[in-house]
């Protein structure tokens, strides 16, 4: 079994080679994108989202069995196209609800209360004038969690320690689960309608893409606080930026952007002899909503941390142990 590990950090090559020593892995650093010659006999690919993963990309590869994504989401592969070619695609469901949970309060705080603000007006001009940075208490606030999975439900049992009123959509409803959190659940719109912070953990895909858009904004609570710690593609961006400029929505703290994989590349996109309009866009939008006085935007690193990331590649080399052993785990249907 040949194995093509992309990695971000040098650690990671040490200890994954101490985990599978008798696998031959060749290790690249970076993303599948920024490796031009790995080594084409691989029957395994372990990646993360930053390496897209299609029809193109699995012809580099004729003996390709696996594809070991180190992450939860996998909008970043062709499902249908390993579906075609055989392949297996395993992912990694639980490692970080609490992680990304407790991200996701990191930001409503840093938001509500400012915190941002404060410390740049202190930074950049050594003043310490309290004007305008008046926030508000959490306790006694309603918030609407938009998906009710593991992530979602950790976000609702924090919120209850706030002593927050909950409301939860979700299109499996768990009432058991409900009464022992202490949540209810309700319709999108009602869950828009009611909140005073809406946060978002459903997964992207087909269903959910721009679940968030501008009609189901314009249902939003005036004054409410928009939190994005999923996918950049469930929200909207100029709809968000719509809402942020009438006053609809009050302010938003966002983990993820649409198209923040060109973000790093605004002179290749605008100077490149056929920008597609849509990205071109995307990449302005979000260097506004970078600049918006009442957005804080973070480089998706709501799952980063050190117990996280070790649970991603502990969970990604147990799936590589078990498809070679024939039996994999944590398949993607």
């Amino acid at each position: 079994m040949k194995v093509a590990y992309f990695f971000r950090e040098e650690w990671e090559r040490e200890y994954v080679r101490k985990r599978i020593p008798d696998a031959g892995i060749s290790f690249y650093r970076g993303s599948l994108a920024d490796t031009p010659s790995p080594d084409s006999g691989a029957s395994v690919l372990s990646i993360f989202v930053d390496s897209e993963v299609g029809e193109e990309e699995m012809k580099r590869f004729p003996a390709l069995k696996l594809i070991a994504t180190r992450s939860t989401g996998f909008d970043h592969i062709d499902m249908d196209a390993a579906r075609k070619r055989g392949v297996v695609v395993s992912n990694v469901p639980f490692y970080g609800e609490n992680t990304v949970a407790e991200f996701t309060f990191a930001l409503i705080l840093a938001l509500l209360r400012r915190v941002e603000a404060a410390h740049r007006r202190v930074f950049e001009t050594d003043t310490f004038s309290q004007e305008g940075l008046r926030g508000f208490d959490l306790a006694g606030k309603t918030i609407g969690i938009v998906g009710g999975g593991h992530i979602g439900m950790r976000a609702a049992r924090i919120a209850k320690g706030f002593e927050m009123n909950v409301l939860v959509f979700d299109v499996h409803e768990d009432k058991d689960l409900a009464r022992e959190t202490g949540f209810s659940y309700v319709s999108l719109d009602e869950l828009l309608g009611r909140s005073d912070i809406v946060s978002i953990h459903v997964p992207y895909n087909e269903h959910t893409h721009h679940l968030l858009g501008r009609e189901a904004l314009k249902k939003m609570k005036d004054g409410a606080y928009l939190i994005n710690t999923a996918r950049g593609g469930v929200l909207d961006t100029m709809a968000l930026i719509e809402a942020l400029s009438d006053g609809s929505v009050a302010g938003a703290a966002l983990d993820v952007l649409e198209e923040e994989g060109d973000l790093g590349d605004e002179l290749e996109l605008l100077a490149g002899p056929h920008p597609k309009e849509a990205d071109l866009k995307a990449a302005l939008a979000n260097h506004y909503l970078m600049n918006h006085p009442r957005v804080i935007v973070t480089p998706h690193i709501a799952f980063n941390t050190h117990e996280a990331v070790t649970r991603i590649i502990d969970t990604t080399i147990d799936n590589i142990k078990a498809f070679s052993s024939g039996k994999p785990e944590n398949v993607v249907t």
